[in-house]
């Protein structure tokens, strides 16, 4: 029988397999957005990103680009995400015109929503103004003042007729 302290044993011990470290996050440092330009988001597509508006950050002007984002803050203007969701957080103050695939509403929006996929309006949430989706929710409890028009994901009517988008050139502006 083999002993691990016997003299003639010429096998060194096998060390342990060294694992991989998993990489270190890395933050993209922000970039100064000019005066009167707006802020523009951009990420790669497809990664699953998403942006964070935090609460005590104000926007005014159009947020573009192509990863979700979640409003915490206050944000003025327009949004334009339409492969992506938007999240309009608990604390959250929207007075823009939202175009993206998802709008999920938990705070207060004032504006008019369109969505290729789907709006859900949570039982926090407030949504004043018109939507354009092929689904919508809306939770007991929530606020919604407004029209609603479901469009079929092939982006025509149930007239036949083709879809047309929300205007957002005009940006909504609230009286504080």
């Amino acid at each position: 029988m083999w002993k691990p302290n016997q003299p003639g044993s010429n096998n060194p011990p096998t060390p342990e397999p060294s694992r991989p470290t998993p990489p270190a996050p890395s933050f993209e440092a922000p970039r100064a957005a000019s005066p009167g330009a707006g802020t523009t988001t951009t990420a790669a597509p497809g990664t699953g990103e998403q942006a964070t508006i935090g609460k005590s950050l104000v926007v005014k002007g159009e947020v573009t680009g192509s990863e979700s984002l979640y409003i915490d803050g206050k944000v003025e203007g327009a949004i334009n995400l339409p492969g992506n969701r938007v999240t309009v957080g608990r604390n959250g103050q929207v007075a823009a015109n939202i175009v993206a695939r998802e709008v999920v509403v938990l705070g207060k929006v004032r504006g008019n929503c369109q969505a290729s996929d789907r709006v859900d309006i949570r039982s926090e949430g407030s949504l004043t103004g018109d939507v354009i989706a092929a689904r919508i929710s809306i939770e007991d409890g929530a606020f919604f003042k407004g029209g609603i028009d479901i469009r079929k994901p092939g982006g025509t009517d149930l007239k036949g007729g083709s879809a047309q988008p929300v205007s957002t050139s005009e940006p909504v502006t609230v009286q504080a």
